[in-house]
């Protein structure tokens, strides 16, 4: 039987299931996905008749689901008593339930009701095709019915035959990354950095640039690195892919000092900064032009930062016959560079001992110090002495708290002037030296009689 006869069928049983409708009505025609439908709408002559017959207690609400969820349809009708209600897909006319009945063959949908009131239609693993409106109808005369629409949102998905791979280029060149992508609605699409830098723009430096291409005129090596192409559309969750773009070019290198100094003896340490992609190889001649071999002597280190590489020699112990040039030297694929650094000698530092004399602190005894008559006659022959004598820069005795000038209370004139010269710790004990060193001595004894 052709789908028009079907319809026809199900229109007719609907129709002699139906009571005979009384009174007059009026009829509302919508337009609902491009096609006229009617909806029944009360005449205030029937008013009366009306309180009798099956009404719509609210509308269809329109739902939005995500494919491959479920959806859920609600038609609440008051007053049904002995009149059916149906489901129908309103844009294919295809009638999916009559009553408690399942007509359709597709296995998502499904039928229930509550106390002969709520009537629900299921839709499982919703998918995109089931996007459209629905039709509620009672087989009153004329038909009632309410719609409500059905959203299928998709997530974004990339389509990677149509997206870029990770590509590599010469420097210089210029380059153009696509991204592509499908979702309901349509994805927005944009690219970023996947470290968080901004991206060199054709002259602007850009955190995001929008849209399917990305287009960077004369690629630098800074451009290196992985790009992230980001689809989103509101529907979660957002996708992305990573790209990842190298840059080729020859070596090249940067030394930080070209001239080193070093005295014998001396462990040094030389450094060169190279960048190179493919990747270089490195390492350290002598001036003969001799590979240098990491050993007792030396330690050669390289150590890798993506395209960059640190490269530091160690010297230890250095020889006369270590003074002269060393070259670092990087090579890959496209090319070779070298750098010259020259190690020089220098004279060794000089070393320098001081000496410094500390006087003792005075006794915390209690008592007031001051001079008496026999310290300054003391003093003004400590004057000549060192007034005789050269090598005395100064003319204070040095003394303990408790020697023998505690019992005159003298104390000399300037404490704070550090001992340069003559020094005595015991006036009654003299160190053999010149011949005023012993005068002195004596006139000393003499004094402390």
């Amino acid at each position: 039987m052709s789908r028009p006869m079907l319809q026809w069928c199900v229109a007719l049983v609907l129709l002699a299931a139906a009571t005979p409708a009384l009174g007059r009505r009026s009829r509302e025609v919508k337009k609902v996905g491009g096609r006229a439908v009617e909806e029944l709408a009360n005449d205030p002559v029937d008013s009366v008749s009306e309180l009798h017959m099956p009404r719509f207690s609210e509308s269809i609400p329109n739902i939005t689901v995500t494919i491959g969820k479920d959806a859920v349809l609600a038609c609440v009708v008051d007053n049904l008593k002995n009149y059916k209600v149906a489901w129908v897909r309103v844009d294919t006319q295809t009638i999916l339930s009559i009553h408690h009945n399942v007509i359709t063959q597709n296995p998502r949908i499904s039928l229930s009701h509550t106390d002969h009131r709520s009537w629900y239609l299921h839709i499982n693993d919703v998918q995109e095709a089931d996007r459209g409106w629905y039709m509620c109808q009672i087989n009153t005369d004329p038909m009632r019915s309410r719609v409500g629409y059905v959203q299928v949102v998709v997530p974004p998905s990339i389509l990677d035959k149509e997206t870029s791979s990770d590509m590599v280029v010469r420097e210089n060149s210029n380059v153009s990354m696509n991204c592509k992508a499908e979702g309901y609605p349509e994805p927005y699409i944009m690219w970023r950095r996947e470290d968080g830098e901004d991206i060199n723009y054709n002259g602007n430096e850009v955190s995001v640039v929008d849209g399917e291409l990305l287009y960077i005129t004369r690629v630098s090596r800074l451009h290196m690195g992985a790009y992230l192409c980001i689809a989103s559309n509101g529907v979660p969750p957002s996708i992305s892919k990573r790209v990842l773009l190298r840059v080729q070019f020859p070596p090249m290198l940067t030394i930080p000092n070209q001239l080193e100094g070093a005295y014998m003896g001396q462990d040094v340490v030389l450094e060169c900064h190279t960048e190179a992609y493919p990747s270089s190889i490195n390492y350290w001649t002598t001036e003969r032009g001799d590979m240098i071999v990491s050993g007792d002597k030396y330690e050669a280190v390289s150590t890798d930062d993506g395209y960059k590489k640190y490269m530091m020699l160690k010297i230890r112990n250095i020889l006369r016959k270590d003074f002269g040039s060393y070259k670092c030297v990087a090579k890959n694929s496209l090319g070779e560079t070298d750098g010259l650094i020259k190690l020089d000698e220098i004279p060794v530092p000089s070393t320098t001992s001081t000496t410094s004399t500390t006087s003792q602190p005075p006794t915390a005894g209690g008592k007031k110090r001051g001079r008496s008559k026999h310290s300054k006659q003391r003093h003004k022959h400590n004057e000549v002495v060192g007034a005789a004598n050269k090598d005395f820069t100064t003319n204070r005795w040095d003394r303990g708290d408790s020697g023998p000038w505690d019992e005159f209370g003298g104390q000399d004139e300037n404490p704070e002037i550090p001992s340069e010269g003559l020094a005595m710790d015991n006036p009654s004990s003299c160190t053999l030296g010149g011949s005023l060193v012993v005068a002195s001595c004596l006139l000393s004894l003499f004094w402390l009689q």
